[in-house]
């Protein structure tokens, strides 16, 4: 997703490992399966649970691990496969004998085969049932679920009428400062307020959210330059002209170069360190 690279996205939704040793029994296989994905050996660990799965008690988790291995197969390869494979285990599985942690695992996997589905509205309410099963040490995995909850319903955004698509964004609005009441450092928070005030139609509140965003970001250090790569491709490409043409609407090229010109200087002033 948008802050995190593929393998950086596995770590923090990883898969939580059994304390069992690696040995040749299901409950090892089914810990080696757990470790192999939270290592990015898909392949592997699809392999490890399949063997995992000839145990009855095991079948549920190890359906999940083949599943979500899978769709992160299909992530790097987009081969269709992929997809099938995961969503068909996941209709098989019964949530009813699942650990608090194999369900959200199982509530994760669904919404990400339903978005890979272009099924943006159900995914979004998959990822949404999700958040609040994190808890205090799973913070970034529940950072990837927030970025993949905005971009659904994003995406379902771009779906539908004008008047729904600014209900959708407003939804997001209303959740990134719930967000940033609970974590003002919340990368994915900071970004999708811009975005989603844009999307409501509200171009001052997106450019003064950008700004503080920004600012925000320069004090994470190092940390807050992914934010701020993405906040600056945002703002030059769809905040300034739109605030432009509402602003200067007989002359926007020279609205254009102006707040360019601010928001240059903001960054030459705010700059991550």
């Amino acid at each position: 997703m948008r802050f995190l690279t593929t393998s950086a996205l596995v770590a923090a939704l990883a898969l939580v490992p059994s304390a069992a040793a690696w040995a040749a029994g299901p409950k090892e296989l089914l810990a080696k399966a757990r470790e192999l994905y939270n290592a990015g050996k898909f392949d592997e660990a699809i392999e490890a649970a399949r063997g995992a799965s000839a145990a009855p008690a095991l079948a549920e988790r190890a359906k999940i691990v083949i599943a979500r291995a899978s769709l992160e197969r299909f992530r790097r390869s987009m081969d269709p496969s992929d997809l099938a494979t995961a969503r068909d285990l996941l209709t098989q599985i019964k949530a009813t004998d699942l650990s608090a942690e194999d369900r959200l695992d199982l509530i994760i996997a669904t919404g990400e085969s339903l978005y890979f589905d272009d099924k943006a509205g159900a995914a979004a309410e998959q990822f949404e049932l999700a958040l609040p099963r994190f808890d205090a040490k799973q913070a970034q995995g529940r950072e990837v679920v927030l970025d993949w909850w905005a971009s659904a319903l994003d995406r379902q955004a771009q779906l539908v009428p004008a008047a729904e698509a600014r209900a959708l964004a407003a939804r997001i609005v209303a959740k990134m400062e719930e967000e940033l009441r609970r974590d003002e450092d919340s990368p994915v928070a900071s970004y999708w307020l811009v975005a989603g005030a844009r999307g409501t139609g509200d171009i001052e509140r997106a450019w003064s959210a950008a700004i503080a965003a920004w600012v925000r970001a320069a004090q994470a250090g190092r940390r807050g330059v992914p934010l701020q790569m993405d906040l600056n491709r945002f703002v030059v490409q769809a905040v300034i002209p739109e605030r432009a043409r509402q602003m200067a609407s007989t002359n926007p090229d020279s609205a254009i170069a102006a707040m360019r010109q601010e928001w240059e200087s903001l960054k030459q002033a705010w700059v991550a360190k």
